[in-house]
Formats: structure tokens, C-alpha cells, sequence
């Protein structure tokens, strides 16, 4: 089925963010812009047309691992199981095995090019901190939990989910064998227990 004039093919779009993904993973910032097109097998003219610079493709990818990360935020369900499911997905994308190389590529950026490591830290880590402070702001609201600082709280909770596990994969250390779906459903349990209301 032909495209409507101006229609812009998503399946282009993830195959440049797919491309960008692993080059970044394996060279870093010194990635053309031209190499991230090739191997997308797309025209330099439609890389350029939805990502004029590694600057914006930074900032999508950063930004798509973070709706994924916080879509549990948005279910509307349970307290304790949204903590879960948020928990889990920070742990499959920041600490998993996939997300070794991406990290370690932002890590040598960050001297090279402190501006896309920024843009990549605010549009990605940051806006997860955000909205999972918003979603305790608002369980503070309904008296579900009792979260006077919503900001550290919702630091505490990533740290304790990932401990480590983002230093080993910037280093390239090996993770010692855990139970993500265990890891998840202990931190959950204990930040519930820590901030419940009295």
C-alpha cells in the first residue's frame, strides 16, 4: 500500500534508531552520521530529514528507553505492582546484558561531546526520575504511600534497583547472577515497607 504524501515510515525511523544504537555501542561519538544511514539502508536525505544531527538521534533513543522504563508508571494499577513492573524494566534496559555497549558508548562520549551526553542523561535517566517522582508525588497525594521528598525518594528507589549493575556495565564487569524478577519484588517490598503511611 503506497504511502499519503508526507507520511513518514516508521519502520525507517527504528531502523535509523536501531542502526544509531548499536554504533554508538561499538564507536561511540565518532560515528558519521553517514555510517548510521548505511547501515540503517536508508538515504543520507531521510536520516537527515527526521534526525538532523547525533545530537537529536541521542536524545530519541534516550527518550524511547525511557517510555519503556516508565510505562508501568501509567498502568494506573496497584502501588506495589507498578514499583515491580518499574523496577524490572530498569533492570532489563540499564543493567541487562542488551544495554552493556550503549552505556559504555555514552560514557566515552561524554568528554568528546558533553552536550549530547547531557541531552541523552536529561531526555533518558533524568525524565524517568522525573515522572517516577510524579507517580510517588501523587501516591503521597492518595495517602497509598507517604513521600515528602518525591525527588530523593525516587533516586533512592532507582539506586536500590540497580546498585551496581550500571558501573559494571560502563566498565564491562561482569554482573554477579541475580534474579531480576527477585531483585525487583525485594527492593519493591522494602520501599514500600520504608515509605508507608503511619
Amino acid at each position: 500500500m503506497p504511502r499519503i504524501a508526507g507520511q513518514v515510515d516508521e519502520a525507517k525511523t527504528e531502523a535509523i534508531l536501531e542502526a544509531a544504537h548499536a554504533l554508538f555501542a561499538e564507536k561511540g561519538v565518532s560515528v558519521s552520521m553517514e555510517a548510521i544511514a548505511r547501515t540503517a539502508g536508508v538515504s543520507r536525505q531521510t536520516l537527515y530529514n527526521r534526525f538532523p544531527s547525533k545530537l537529536d538521534i541521542g536524545r530519541a533513543l534516550a527518550s524511547r528507553r525511557s517510555d519503556t522504563i516508565s510505562a508501568p508508571l501509567r498502568s494506573g494499577g496497584d502501588a506495589e505492582a507498578v514499583l515491580r513492573g518499574f523496577a524490572g524494566l530498569l533492570l532489563e534496559k540499564i543493567a541487562g546484558n542488551d544495554s552493556k555497549g550503549s552505556m559504555r558508548g555514552v560514557a566515552l562520549l561524554s568528554p568528546q561531546a558533553p552536550d549530547i551526553a547531557a541531552a541523552i542523561y536529561e531526555a533518558g535517566p533524568a525524565e524517568s526520575l522525573r515522572k517516577l517522582s510524579a507517580w510517588l508525588a501523587e501516591q503521597d497525594r492518595k495517602g497509598v504511600l507517604s513521600v515528602p521528598e518525591p525527588d530523593v525518594a525516587a533516586e533512592m528507589f532507582s539506586g536500590m534497583v540497580l546498585g551496581h549493575g550500571h558501573l559494571r556495565g560502563i566498565l564491562g564487569v561482569p554482573h554477579p547472577v541475580i534474579d531480576p524478577a527477585a531483585r525487583a519484588a525485594e527492593v519493591t517490598r522494602r520501599f514500600m515497607r520504608a515509605f508507608a503511611p503511619e
